[in-house]
């Protein structure tokens, strides 16, 4: 049998309440997500429930898009969202099964494609 560890979030931002600063959803934080490189991301709403597991070569406008685009799969679930976890994951093989794995081990709620546990 295969064992695979999940890495440790290197990165994680939380929705703010009443947010000061310019703001994407209530998240200011995003400068604290790496720009250049690339990994894998979480979305979570207040419960700690999984909703969305994504990767990216570039992660801080990967992530982004999915607050801005039409087509993402969280788009109607947007408000949902309270944390965002990051982890820096830079072989594109490992960010794939990294995605893979935590879709289907922790059953993201919005992930449609490489579901395997329906």
């Amino acid at each position: 049998m295969i064992q695979i560890t999940v890495p440790t979030p290197d990165v994680t931002i939380t929705k703010q309440e009443n947010p000061q600063l310019s703001h994407i959803y209530g998240f200011t934080d995003f400068h604290l997500i790496t720009r250049e490189q690339g990994g894998i991301f979480m979305f979570y709403n207040a419960d700690d429930e999984l909703l969305f597991v994504g990767k990216a070569r570039k992660l801080r406008p990967r992530i982004k898009k999915h607050f801005e685009d039409t087509v993402s799969p969280i788009k109607n679930h947007r408000e949902e969202v309270t944390k965002i976890e990051v982890c820096l994951v830079e072989d594109p093989m490992d960010r794939e099964i990294y995605e893979t794995y935590i879709i289907n081990t922790m059953q993201a709620k919005y992930n449609v494609d490489k579901v395997l546990y329906k």
